[in-house]
């Protein structure tokens, strides 16, 4: 993973293996005890099964990775203790909304989840909900991630056909564009009244982020920069 940082493709190559993760066996006590902490903080946290991936690699407009499965507990210690398996990165889906009047939608984390206070596209470390066959299916994960955070359906926005890869040393967040016709605010009242019906809804309140001309072809630059710097903190 060098430079440089953001890495447009059209195609994703993402191949489910097996893979017995040295990081996750050989620090089980360690990984169990610091899960139990966090689960006191936050009650709500689940030790389910996600996906985490290796061998990553930009060739033209693909990119192929090999992703492996683990419990959430060993990628939570993994995650808020640097990053000690530095061959391993969490490789995941955004759905970036881009509104018809320019402004860009993004979620602040509820305070009840492992991102509290962070702000996102609406995102998520990929699960076993998004495999298909022997691949890991991204596409339909940002469908997915977008319609449990927002409410919104593909019915609701226009895909890209391009895939903004925004690298740091940790991660790789695959930014789709997702093109509505709905205004900035018109989009922001229509979420906040599907979170206003949820019991526990995972967005804590939405932002609108609007910048100047620095756009690329799918994607502005202020865009990436400002989710890469989100994504190098730990």
């Amino acid at each position: 993973m060098t430079a440089p940082r953001i890495h447009r493709v059209t195609t994703l190559d993402l191949k489910l293996e097996p893979w017995d993760w040295p990081f996750a066996r050989m620090r089980r006590a360690e990984i169990d005890a610091h899960f139990s902490v966090e689960q006191r903080e936050k009650p709500g946290l689940w030790n389910g099964r996600v996906l985490l991936a290796r061998k990553p690699e930009f060739s033209g407009e693909r990119f192929t990775a090999s992703y492996f499965e683990t419990d959430f507990a060993s990628f939570l210690a993994w995650r808020d203790w640097e990053f000690p398996d530095r061959e391993v990165f969490n490789s995941f889906g955004m759905g970036a909304l881009r509104c018809a009047d320019g402004a860009f939608v993004m979620g602040e984390m509820g305070g009840h989840t492992a991102n509290a206070g962070r702000i996102y596209f609406p995102a998520g470390t990929p699960d076993l909900d998004d495999i298909k066959g022997d691949t890991v299916d991204i596409a339909g994960s940002v469908v997915r991630e977008v319609g449990e955070e927002t409410g919104l359906s593909p019915a609701d926005y226009q895909l890209s056909p391009h895939w903004d890869c925004v690298v740091t040393g940790h991660s790789i967040a695959m930014m789709r564009l997702l093109h509505s016709n709905m205004t900035g605010e018109a989009m922001r009242a229509r979420i906040e009244a599907n979170l206003a019906r949820q019991e526990e809804p995972e967005l804590a309140a939405i932002h609108l982020v609007r910048g100047g001309g620095d756009f690329t072809d799918t994607m502005p630059r202020f865009v990436t920069a400002f989710v890469e710097k989100q994504l190098s903190q730990p």
